[in-house]
């Protein structure tokens, strides 16, 4: 199967971050682009792919988006085509970091980022998608609004995570790390800076371990 890649950052970097895109939204959505793109100028080897449904929509398909569990043959499948030949992160936004957390583990990958994970459905607290994380044994990154409705930073602190991931809270940002300029004097550039710096410096003590 030929799996079409975006490729940003250097071809001589260190390492390399295999990233996958949201439930509603491709891997080149404005998002995606400026996450890449700034990692990339940061050092570090971003490769995006899109799951099949999602590329289906481009040829004029209303494919709805499936189970996450259903797309983990998917992301090995990326995995194994991308061929990295440097120490590999996997991750994604929202719903791709969550399909990426499933495979991590028996992956062996060097890291797994995630941005924006989404906890639980909004306004379905009590349907937790974290049972696979709270044993989970790859280093782990989840960059996250203070008050994402798939995950606020109240609600998170109460779960039971494993000791490899590590939080990095956005100062009231969104699911997408848009924070409201008139109570936090913030900006979605600003929160995404925050983001991307985070998840260059992962990658790079990742990859050196």
């Amino acid at each position: 199967m030929i799996i079409p890649f975006l490729y940003d950052g250097p071809k001589s970097a260190a390492v390399t971050l295999l990233l996958a895109h949201g439930a509603g939204a491709p891997m080149d959505s404005a998002w995606m682009n400026g996450f890449a793109e700034g990692v990339g100028k940061a050092g570090v080897r971003v490769a995006r792919f899109e799951f099949a449904y999602m590329a289906a929509r481009r040829q004029g398909q209303r494919k709805p988006p499936p189970k996450a569990e259903t797309l983990m043959d998917e992301f090995r499948a990326a995995i194994e085509a991308l061929m990295a030949k440097t120490p590999l992160l996997i991750g994604g936004k929202s719903m791709g970091g969550r399909v990426a957390s499933m495979i991590a583990d028996e992956a062996g990958v060097a890291g797994l980022v995630c941005l924006g994970y989404p906890f639980h459905p909004p306004g379905q607290t009590e349907k937790l998608r974290t049972g696979h994380l709270e044993a989970l044994k790859t280093k782990t990154l989840i960059c996250q609004g203070t008050r994402d409705p798939f995950g606020t930073r109240q609600e998170v602190q109460g779960y039971r995570l494993s000791k490899r991931i590590a939080l990095f809270w956005l100062e009231d940002g969104d699911h997408d790390f848009r924070p409201r300029l008139k109570v936090s004097g913030l900006t979605l550039a600003d929160n995404m800076a925050l983001a991307i710096a985070k998840t260059a410096a992962f990658a790079g003590k990742s990859a050196a371990v």
